[in-house]
């Protein structure tokens, strides 16, 4: 491969705190992704025999990728995957933070707390969508994150995300088990299985539809009322089928925030 050509090359990493997401950018597209589960103990070393599996399996070698960003909200990990970048892909990563060129503002009280993802999510709403936004992201956690008309980040809303909920249902509770993430028949479950879909999956619907609706009544300057509705993560399709605020699924709303930002600095 030319040197050029291994300049196109972009590798994004989310680090996330159940997954590791991967996407290979090449030539306008992203060309593959991989996602591996988070281990905050794992070496350098370990993570990079993975990375280079899968590089082989698109016919590549560690010399052929240009450039690397890494967004991180698993700061063990951050350490570990620099580490990874100088030692095998011998470069330095472009790590999100909000000291870099985000094409956004981040207009809260603490801009060093808000998490890496958040604000790849909103760069990538802003550049990509424009406008007023609430982006939501169906993730470890849910969360909800606010974007001005005016290309600001101004704050957000934390919950959490409906498997850590059901794992704490069943791990509390003698009697319950853990059933398929989808609605039940009705909202009167009569049985086990059901009353738990209804509560958990019906209400988690609830909570989005709520906090969507409370969300807009506090943007200021009326921005709510136009604000677009984005939805990203692996339950945003299954649940945008069962609300109606939800106007934008973005899959790759993250990976698409990292290669933007990557190509702002």
């Amino acid at each position: 491969m030319s040197e050029d050509t291994a300049a196109g090359i972009l590798l994004a990493i989310d680090i996330g705190n159940t997954n590791v997401t991967l996407g290979l950018w090449q030539e306008g597209a992203w060309r593959q992704d991989w996602r591996v589960r988070t281990v905050h103990n794992k070496m350098p070393d370990e993570y990079a025999v993975l990375i280079r599996t899968f590089l082989r399996d698109a016919d590549l070698t560690l010399k052929d990728v240009g450039r690397i960003v890494i967004a991180s909200v698993v700061p063990p990990l951050t350490l570990a995957f620099n580490e990874l970048c100088e030692h095998y892909f011998g470069k330095t990563p472009l790590i999100i933070s909000n000291k870099i060129n985000l094409g956004i503002g981040v207009d809260v009280e603490s801009p060093e707390q808000v998490g890496a993802d958040r604000i790849v999510n909103a760069a990538a709403a802003h550049i990509l969508y424009g406008g007023a936004a609430i982006i939501i992201d169906f993730g470890t956690a849910t969360t909800f994150d606010v974007l001005s008309a005016d290309g600001r980040y101004i704050g957000g809303s934390i919950a959490p995300g409906i498997g850590i909920s059901l794992d704490a249902l069943v791990g509390r509770t003698s009697q319950l088990y853990k059933v398929t993430l989808e609605p039940p028949p009705s909202a009167i479950g009569r049985n086990t299985m059901h009353a738990i879909q209804s509560g958990l999956f019906l209400g988690y619907v609830e909570m989005i539809n709520g906090m969507t609706r409370r969300i807009r009544l506090a943007m200021p300057n009326g921005e709510g009322e136009h604000a677009k509705v984005i939805a990203t993560g692996g339950l945003a399709p299954l649940i945008a089928k069962h609300t109606d605020v939800i106007e934008l699924i973005a899959p790759q709303l993250t990976l698409d925030g990292l290669r933007l930002i990557a190509e702002l600095n």
